[in-house]
């Protein structure tokens, strides 16, 4: 039966065609759903909504008691936060909100990245190649993990599921899985389609394997460049509220760019967040695509 409309996705029915109409051109195929951060916000279940409020409200009083106490211990906040780039410590419906992702990772430029988004105290969302990265790597996706990040699916070799048979195409996505979840007991919630290039026959695997799908807004496109100043240009140039933003922690110039971008950001007003912690309170829907 197809899916229903909810009110709150028809509201914002221009945002969706416009969406709709890039899948269509990267795809030729329409028999999926695409949704925006904010129309996900707005279509979360009631119970899920009122579990939020209720989170942040626990997170709010932990950081009063933290601050009545010397020995500054805030377990419960901690808790509260989350320990897989899902937690609630930040509302996106009334943050000026933005996720940074990166894709193609783990690579030797991971650990230099993970020093700055801690100094920094950001989360960011790792869609992870398996093959020559995920398999070479396990300490970083281990650390990627142990520091509060999202575990996420960028294939096992970058091929492009619309292109490949159904049978590959699952291949190329449940090995990434399997490989997250016997380094780190957890199994990926999303992933990002080899140059965002979906379909329906991608979608409805992508469900099956409990896999939200994950496109972006904002594009430095650093696998073309070196140049960190034009990186981090490209990138605040793009930037939005509830946006996603796409870098790669495999170029030279990328991270390098990372510690301009993210003051400039919160200059600007914004909260860095995961792509789970701006979609929240909604959760990821498998086989959707979200895209700003």
């Amino acid at each position: 039966m197809p899916k229903q409309m909810s009110t709150a996705r028809r509201t914002s029915i221009a945002g969706l065609l416009a969406a709709t109409t890039l899948t269509l051109a990267l795809s030729g195929c329409a028999t999926y759903d695409v949704t925006a951060p904010a129309d996900a916000r707005a279509d979360a279940p009631a119970a899920d909504v009122k579990a939020k409020d209720a989170r942040l409200a626990a997170a709010g009083d932990a950081k009063k008691a933290e601050g009545k106490h010397a020995d500054g211990k805030h377990a419960d906040a901690k808790k509260a936060d989350g320990k897989d780039g899902s937690g609630d410590a930040v509302d996106c419906r009334t943050a000026k909100c933005v996720a940074l992702t990166f894709d193609a990772g783990p690579s030797e430029h991971t650990d230099r990245l993970l020093d700055i988004l801690k100094k920094e105290k950001v989360h960011a969302t790792f869609f992870m190649l398996g093959q020559n990265h995920v398999d070479k790597r396990p300490a970083e996706v281990k650390r990627i993990d142990a520091e509060g990040h999202e575990l996420a699916n960028h294939t096992w070799s970058h091929q492009i599921l619309t292109d490949i048979e159904p049978n590959e195409a699952t291949r190329e996505l449940s090995r990434v899985q399997d490989a997250v979840r016997k380094i780190t007991g957890k199994t990926p919630k999303l992933m990002r389609p080899p140059q965002g290039r979906t379909d329906g026959e991608v979608s409805e695997i992508s469900k099956r394997l409990g896999l939200a799908q994950v496109l972006w807004s904002v594009t430095a496109k650093d696998y073309r460049t070196n140049d960190s100043a034009l990186i981090t240009k490209r990138v605040l140039d793009q930037t939005e509220r509830d946006g996603i933003i796409l870098l790669h922690d495999i170029y030279q110039g990328t991270v390098p760019a990372v510690p301009g971008i993210l003051k400039e950001l919160k200059k600007r007003g914004y909260t860095v967040v995961t792509v789970s912690q701006l979609l929240s309170p909604a959760k990821p829907e498998p086989g959707m695509v979200y895209r700003p």
